[in-house]
Protein backbone atom coordinates (compact mmCIF):
# COMPACT_ATOMS: atom_id res chain seq x y z
CA UNK A 1 0.00 0.00 0.00
CA UNK A 2 1.11 3.53 -0.76
CA UNK A 3 -0.22 5.98 1.83
CA UNK A 4 -1.18 9.51 0.93
CA UNK A 5 0.65 10.74 4.02
CA UNK A 6 3.07 9.47 6.63
CA UNK A 7 3.08 11.47 9.88
CA UNK A 8 6.09 11.06 12.14
CA UNK A 9 5.48 12.14 15.74
CA UNK A 10 2.55 12.03 18.16
CA UNK A 11 2.63 15.36 19.98
CA UNK A 12 -0.01 18.06 19.47
CA UNK A 13 1.26 18.67 15.94
CA UNK A 14 1.15 15.06 14.82
CA UNK A 15 -2.26 14.43 16.39
CA UNK A 16 -3.77 17.63 14.95
CA UNK A 17 -2.54 16.65 11.50
CA UNK A 18 -3.87 13.11 12.00
CA UNK A 19 -7.34 14.39 12.87
CA UNK A 20 -7.39 16.71 9.86
CA UNK A 21 -6.07 13.96 7.58
CA UNK A 22 -8.89 11.68 8.72
CA UNK A 23 -11.48 14.38 8.11
CA UNK A 24 -10.10 14.94 4.61
CA UNK A 25 -9.99 11.19 3.95
CA UNK A 26 -6.27 11.05 3.30
CA UNK A 27 -5.02 7.50 3.77
CA UNK A 28 -2.45 8.07 6.51
CA UNK A 29 -0.15 6.25 8.88
CA UNK A 30 1.05 7.98 12.05
CA UNK A 31 4.19 6.62 13.71
CA UNK A 32 5.03 7.88 17.20
CA UNK A 33 7.00 6.72 20.19
CA UNK A 34 4.15 8.02 22.35
CA UNK A 35 1.08 10.17 21.95
CA UNK A 36 1.33 13.50 23.76
CA UNK A 37 4.97 14.44 23.30
CA UNK A 38 6.46 16.65 26.00
CA UNK A 39 3.01 17.21 27.48
CA UNK A 40 3.30 13.82 29.16
CA UNK A 41 5.71 15.20 31.78
CA UNK A 42 3.75 18.35 32.69
CA UNK A 43 1.88 18.28 35.98
CA UNK A 44 -0.55 21.02 35.04
CA UNK A 45 -1.08 22.65 31.64
CA UNK A 46 -3.03 25.89 31.72
CA UNK A 47 -2.48 27.28 28.22
CA UNK A 48 -4.07 24.63 26.01
CA UNK A 49 -6.81 26.70 24.39
CA UNK A 50 -10.29 25.71 25.51
CA UNK A 51 -9.07 23.89 28.62
CA UNK A 52 -8.49 25.87 31.80
CA UNK A 53 -6.29 23.30 33.51
CA UNK A 54 -5.32 19.72 32.70
CA UNK A 55 -2.60 17.27 33.68
CA UNK A 56 -0.17 16.40 30.92
CA UNK A 57 -1.06 12.70 30.92
CA UNK A 58 -4.76 13.56 30.71
CA UNK A 59 -4.13 15.88 27.76
CA UNK A 60 -2.14 13.14 26.03
CA UNK A 61 -5.04 10.74 26.56
CA UNK A 62 -7.42 13.34 25.10
CA UNK A 63 -5.15 13.56 22.06
CA UNK A 64 -5.23 9.77 21.70
CA UNK A 65 -9.01 9.53 22.05
CA UNK A 66 -9.64 12.40 19.62
CA UNK A 67 -7.40 10.82 17.00
CA UNK A 68 -8.95 7.37 17.42
CA UNK A 69 -12.47 8.81 17.21
CA UNK A 70 -11.75 10.07 13.69
CA UNK A 71 -9.16 7.55 12.51
CA UNK A 72 -11.52 4.77 11.41
CA UNK A 73 -10.03 2.98 8.43
CA UNK A 74 -8.33 6.18 7.22
CA UNK A 75 -5.52 6.72 9.75
CA UNK A 76 -3.40 3.82 10.97
CA UNK A 77 -1.88 4.62 14.38
CA UNK A 78 1.46 3.02 15.22
CA UNK A 79 2.12 4.16 18.78
CA UNK A 80 5.31 2.86 20.35
CA UNK A 81 7.21 2.99 17.10
CA UNK A 82 10.25 4.96 16.02
CA UNK A 83 11.71 5.87 12.64
CA UNK A 84 15.03 4.53 11.44
CA UNK A 85 15.29 6.22 8.06
CA UNK A 86 13.46 7.98 5.22
CA UNK A 87 14.39 7.43 1.60
CA UNK A 88 13.02 8.90 -1.61
CA UNK A 89 11.36 6.51 -4.06
CA UNK A 90 9.87 6.87 -7.53
CA UNK A 91 6.41 7.22 -5.97
CA UNK A 92 7.34 9.31 -2.94
CA UNK A 93 9.09 8.08 0.20
CA UNK A 94 9.92 4.87 2.03
CA UNK A 95 9.92 5.25 5.80
CA UNK A 96 11.60 2.42 7.69
CA UNK A 97 10.37 2.10 11.28
CA UNK A 98 10.37 -0.30 14.19
CA UNK A 99 6.75 -1.07 13.24
CA UNK A 100 7.55 -1.95 9.64
CA UNK A 101 8.26 -0.13 6.41
CA UNK A 102 5.71 2.33 5.04
CA UNK A 103 5.57 3.92 1.61
CA UNK A 104 3.88 7.29 1.20
CA UNK A 105 3.37 10.06 -1.32
CA UNK A 106 4.09 12.76 1.29
CA UNK A 107 5.65 13.02 4.75
CA UNK A 108 4.93 15.35 7.67
CA UNK A 109 7.65 15.57 10.32
CA UNK A 110 6.32 16.42 13.79
CA UNK A 111 9.01 14.58 15.74
CA UNK A 112 9.41 17.37 18.30
CA UNK A 113 12.43 17.84 20.48
CA UNK A 114 13.73 17.04 23.93
CA UNK A 115 14.80 19.55 26.54
CA UNK A 116 18.45 19.64 27.44
CA UNK A 117 18.32 18.49 31.05
CA UNK A 118 20.16 19.65 34.14
CA UNK A 119 22.92 17.33 35.29
CA UNK A 120 23.44 18.27 38.94
CA UNK A 121 22.52 16.68 42.28
CA UNK A 122 18.78 17.03 42.81
CA UNK A 123 17.95 17.42 39.12
CA UNK A 124 16.28 14.03 38.82
CA UNK A 125 14.68 13.99 42.28
CA UNK A 126 12.96 17.35 41.88
CA UNK A 127 11.91 17.25 38.22
CA UNK A 128 8.20 18.20 38.17
CA UNK A 129 8.54 18.98 41.87
CA UNK A 130 9.83 22.50 41.37
CA UNK A 131 12.11 21.92 38.40
CA UNK A 132 10.29 22.60 35.15
CA UNK A 133 11.17 22.94 31.50
CA UNK A 134 8.08 24.87 30.38
CA UNK A 135 7.27 28.33 31.72
CA UNK A 136 4.17 28.73 29.58
CA UNK A 137 2.82 25.45 31.00
CA UNK A 138 3.85 25.70 34.65
CA UNK A 139 4.63 29.36 35.34
CA UNK A 140 1.26 30.28 36.91
CA UNK A 141 1.77 27.57 39.53
CA UNK A 142 4.52 29.75 41.05
CA UNK A 143 2.53 32.95 41.54
CA UNK A 144 3.94 35.20 44.30
CA UNK A 145 6.95 32.91 44.73
CA UNK A 146 10.70 33.33 44.25
CA UNK A 147 12.01 31.44 41.23
CA UNK A 148 15.21 31.04 39.24
CA UNK A 149 15.79 30.72 35.49
CA UNK A 150 18.81 28.75 34.28
CA UNK A 151 20.18 30.02 30.95
CA UNK A 152 21.22 33.19 29.17
CA UNK A 153 19.77 33.04 25.68
CA UNK A 154 16.58 34.49 24.23
CA UNK A 155 14.51 31.57 25.52
CA UNK A 156 15.75 32.17 29.07
CA UNK A 157 14.93 35.88 28.95
CA UNK A 158 11.53 35.21 27.36
CA UNK A 159 10.82 32.77 30.18
CA UNK A 160 11.90 35.35 32.75
CA UNK A 161 9.63 37.93 31.13
CA UNK A 162 6.66 35.56 31.43
CA UNK A 163 7.44 34.79 35.06
CA UNK A 164 7.75 38.44 36.04
CA UNK A 165 4.03 38.81 35.43
CA UNK A 166 3.16 36.74 38.49
CA UNK A 167 6.25 35.70 40.47
CA UNK A 168 7.54 37.56 43.51
CA UNK A 169 11.08 37.61 42.13
CA UNK A 170 13.02 36.09 39.25
CA UNK A 171 16.75 35.39 39.32
CA UNK A 172 18.54 34.38 36.15
CA UNK A 173 21.78 32.39 36.31
CA UNK A 174 24.10 32.75 33.32
CA UNK A 175 27.27 30.65 32.99
CA UNK A 176 29.37 33.24 31.15
CA UNK A 177 30.19 36.95 31.44
CA UNK A 178 27.86 37.85 28.58
CA UNK A 179 24.27 36.98 27.74
CA UNK A 180 23.50 35.28 24.43
CA UNK A 181 20.08 36.94 24.22
CA UNK A 182 19.44 40.01 22.08
CA UNK A 183 20.70 43.16 23.85
CA UNK A 184 17.34 44.92 23.56
CA UNK A 185 15.61 41.95 25.22
CA UNK A 186 18.20 41.81 27.99
CA UNK A 187 17.86 45.51 28.71
CA UNK A 188 14.08 45.43 28.86
CA UNK A 189 13.80 42.35 31.07
CA UNK A 190 16.54 43.42 33.49
CA UNK A 191 14.86 46.80 33.93
CA UNK A 192 12.09 45.14 35.93
CA UNK A 193 12.69 45.71 39.67
CA UNK A 194 11.71 42.11 40.42
CA UNK A 195 14.42 40.81 38.09
CA UNK A 196 18.01 39.95 39.03
CA UNK A 197 20.76 38.30 36.98
CA UNK A 198 23.93 36.57 38.11
CA UNK A 199 26.83 36.20 35.69
CA UNK A 200 29.57 33.56 35.76
CA UNK A 201 27.31 31.28 37.75
CA UNK A 202 27.25 27.48 37.58
CA UNK A 203 24.32 25.67 39.13
CA UNK A 204 25.79 22.97 41.37
CA UNK A 205 22.82 21.58 43.32
CA UNK A 206 19.05 21.69 43.72
CA UNK A 207 17.89 21.18 47.30
CA UNK A 208 14.57 20.49 48.96
CA UNK A 209 12.40 17.92 50.67
CA UNK A 210 9.22 16.94 48.85
CA UNK A 211 9.61 20.00 46.62
CA UNK A 212 12.40 22.43 45.72
CA UNK A 213 13.38 24.82 48.51
CA UNK A 214 16.67 26.25 47.25
CA UNK A 215 19.48 26.02 44.74
CA UNK A 216 23.24 26.33 45.16
CA UNK A 217 25.34 28.05 42.52
CA UNK A 218 29.08 28.65 42.24
CA UNK A 219 30.87 31.73 40.99
CA UNK A 220 33.12 30.46 38.20
CA UNK A 221 35.89 32.91 39.05
CA UNK A 222 35.99 32.88 42.85
CA UNK A 223 34.62 29.30 43.25
CA UNK A 224 32.45 30.64 46.05
CA UNK A 225 29.12 28.86 46.58
CA UNK A 226 25.87 30.72 47.25
CA UNK A 227 22.57 29.22 48.33
CA UNK A 228 19.41 30.90 47.06
CA UNK A 229 15.93 30.18 48.43
CA UNK A 230 13.53 29.45 45.55
CA UNK A 231 10.56 27.19 44.98
CA UNK A 232 10.79 27.02 41.19
CA UNK A 233 13.67 26.26 38.82
CA UNK A 234 12.92 27.04 35.16
CA UNK A 235 15.47 25.44 32.84
CA UNK A 236 16.22 27.03 29.47
CA UNK A 237 19.55 25.57 28.41
CA UNK A 238 18.50 24.47 24.94
CA UNK A 239 16.40 22.04 22.95
CA UNK A 240 17.63 18.96 21.13
CA UNK A 241 15.46 18.52 18.02
CA UNK A 242 14.60 14.91 17.16
CA UNK A 243 15.88 15.19 13.62
CA UNK A 244 18.88 12.85 13.33
CA UNK A 245 17.00 10.58 10.92
CA UNK A 246 16.40 13.50 8.53
CA UNK A 247 20.02 14.57 8.04
CA UNK A 248 20.86 14.78 4.36
CA UNK A 249 17.18 14.65 3.48
CA UNK A 250 16.02 18.16 4.44
CA UNK A 251 17.90 21.37 5.17
CA UNK A 252 18.64 22.06 8.83
CA UNK A 253 20.07 25.01 10.72
CA UNK A 254 23.13 24.86 12.97
CA UNK A 255 20.97 23.60 15.84
CA UNK A 256 19.63 20.65 13.85
CA UNK A 257 16.18 22.21 13.46
CA UNK A 258 14.42 21.64 10.14
CA UNK A 259 14.16 24.79 8.04
CA UNK A 260 10.59 25.38 6.82
CA UNK A 261 8.66 27.93 4.80
CA UNK A 262 6.51 29.60 7.49
CA UNK A 263 3.65 30.12 5.01
CA UNK A 264 3.24 26.41 4.22
CA UNK A 265 5.61 24.47 6.52
CA UNK A 266 7.27 22.93 3.45
CA UNK A 267 10.87 21.81 3.87
CA UNK A 268 13.65 22.04 1.30
CA UNK A 269 12.71 18.58 0.02
CA UNK A 270 9.58 18.50 -2.18
CA UNK A 271 6.93 16.26 -0.64
CA UNK A 272 8.12 16.72 2.94
CA UNK A 273 6.61 19.15 5.45
CA UNK A 274 7.51 19.76 9.11
CA UNK A 275 5.84 21.41 12.09
CA UNK A 276 6.39 21.98 15.79
CA UNK A 277 9.50 21.83 17.93
CA UNK A 278 11.61 20.00 15.33
CA UNK A 279 11.49 23.08 13.07
CA UNK A 280 13.22 26.45 13.05
CA UNK A 281 9.99 28.23 13.97
CA UNK A 282 10.56 31.23 16.20
CA UNK A 283 8.35 29.99 19.05
CA UNK A 284 7.65 26.49 20.30
CA UNK A 285 4.48 25.67 22.24
CA UNK A 286 1.68 23.09 22.07
CA UNK A 287 -0.80 25.46 20.44
CA UNK A 288 1.76 26.63 17.90
CA UNK A 289 2.75 23.07 16.99
CA UNK A 290 -0.89 22.13 16.44
CA UNK A 291 -1.57 25.23 14.35
CA UNK A 292 1.52 24.79 12.20
CA UNK A 293 0.70 21.12 11.63
CA UNK A 294 -2.83 21.99 10.50
CA UNK A 295 -1.34 24.59 8.15
CA UNK A 296 0.98 21.91 6.77
CA UNK A 297 -1.90 19.44 6.37
CA UNK A 298 -3.92 21.96 4.38
CA UNK A 299 -0.96 22.48 2.07
CA UNK A 300 -0.39 18.73 1.77
CA UNK A 301 -4.01 18.25 0.75
CA UNK A 302 -3.68 20.91 -1.94
CA UNK A 303 -0.43 19.31 -3.11
CA UNK A 304 -2.03 15.87 -3.41
CA UNK A 305 -5.21 16.99 -5.14
CA UNK A 306 -4.24 19.89 -7.37
CA UNK A 307 -0.64 19.37 -8.41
Amino acid sequence: MIYDLIIIGGGPGGVAAGVYAARKRLKTVLVAKEIGGQSNVSEDIQNWIGTISIKGLALADNFRQHLKAYAGDTVDIKEGGYVNSIKKTSDGFMVKTSEGDFEGKTVLLTAGSTRRKLIVPGAVEFENKGITYCASCDGPLFSDQDVVVIGGGNAAFETAAQLLAYCKSVTLLNRSEEFRADPVTVKKVLSNPKMHAVLNADLVEVKGEKFVKSIVYQNRETKENTELSVTGVFVEIGLIPSTDFTKGLVAQNTYGQIIVDPRTQQTSSPGIWAAGDCTDGLYHQNNIAAGDAVKALEDIYVHLHTK
